[in-house]
């Protein structure tokens, strides 16, 4: 009978905080741990055995170990943030948890401090805050949207800019707007949800509601927005990459004085009529290395959703991979 020949292992011992933060079944610390490095974890009271390749498990025992570290100084790691740190220490072995903890940012939008997951939005709220222009690209769930939401919320409360705009093309997915119940702007107003739900997230109903009453938010559909000039205004165009070529120019031939605009869009996610070139496609080749302009680009493993989403759209890529010549 042939000898199944036994994996490498290494211990390390954790404090009672890091026990709980890390291994905890609750936490899916553990899951995220094993599943990142690929070994297997064994607790034995507070030494915990680590199995695996060699280089794995010494990965696995660094992250583990600089987190008990941070921990162990007092320092504050909340759950919703150890499966960002954990996939960026595991995707770039010279990243530290210290370098990781060193670049968070804390923004004041509202009733709410939002904080960003993972360093692709630290790098994009950082755009935003250089740029005066940004474009976020990338797929559902990433949190383009709602974190250019909460920057222009942030804009607003500390008085760096007179109001809001947030506008998106109204183009059907599945569903002809003539067929929708309503005048024009009820008839608009799903596609604008998003945006809703979000400034409802960061204020509350009331405010919201006295500052669409007083334009000092404007939620628009992007043919709203020609012959306009857009100044001292916090400007989102969302959902982008419905944008043809000529919506696109008009949009950004809008931005006045002292604005500041974010573009977001899922070039997977193409909802215009064959033949039509998407404008946020096209903007990419136009705009590029244009000082004042910046691009973010967001993947699959910024997914700040349900964990099932990010396994859908992996599911889907690799779907359309493998059938994209049928």
């Amino acid at each position: 009978m042939e000898r199944v020949k036994k994996k490498p292992s290494k211990e390390i011992a954790l404090n009672e905080s890091s026990l709980r933060l890390l291994l905890d079944r609750r936490s899916e610390g553990i899951k995220i741990i094993e599943s990142l490095y690929n070994v297997d974890i064994f607790i034995r009271g507070e030494r915990v055995s680590v199995e695996g390749e060699v280089e794995d498990v010494e990965s696995a025992i660094k992250v583990m170990d600089q987190i008990d570290f941070f921990l162990k100084k007092g320092c504050d790691i909340k759950r919703e943030d150890l499966r960002h740190i954990l996939r960026e220490c595991s995707k770039d072995e010279n990243l530290e948890v210290k370098d990781y903890m060193n670049k968070r940012l804390e923004i004041k939008a509202g009733r709410r401090v939002i904080s960003p997951k993972g360093l692709n939005q630290i790098n994009y709220l950082q755009a935003i805050l250089k740029n005066d222009l940004t474009f976020a690209i990338g797929p559902a769930g990433t949190g383009k949207t709602f974190l250019a939401v909460t920057m222009a919320v942030n804009y607003l409360m500390e008085k760096k800019v007179s109001r809001i705009i947030l506008t998106r093309p109204a183009v059907e997915a599945g569903e002809k707007l003539g067929f929708l119940p309503g005048d024009m702007q009820e008839k608009v107003n799903p596609y604008l949800r998003p945006l809703y739900d979000a400034l409802y997230h960061l204020l509350d109903f009331d405010r919201v509601q006295k500052f669409l009453e007083k334009e000092v938010i404007e939620i628009a559909p992007l043919a709203f927005m020609r012959g306009r000039t857009l100044s001292e205004s916090f400007i989102i165009l969302d959902e982008a990459q419905n944008t043809t070529s000529e919506q696109m120019k008009m949009f950004l031939t809008r931005i006045g004085l002292n604005s500041k605009v974010v573009v977001t869009g899922d070039i997977t996610q193409i909802d215009l009529p064959n033949g039509k070139k998407s404008g946020l496609i096209e903007a990419t080749k136009v705009l590029k290395g244009i000082s004042g302009i910046s691009f973010c680009y967001f993947d699959d493993g910024d997914v700040v959703r349900h964990s099932l989403v990010q396994l859908i759209i992996n599911a889907y890529k690799k779907f359309e991979e493998d059938n994209g010549n049928e």
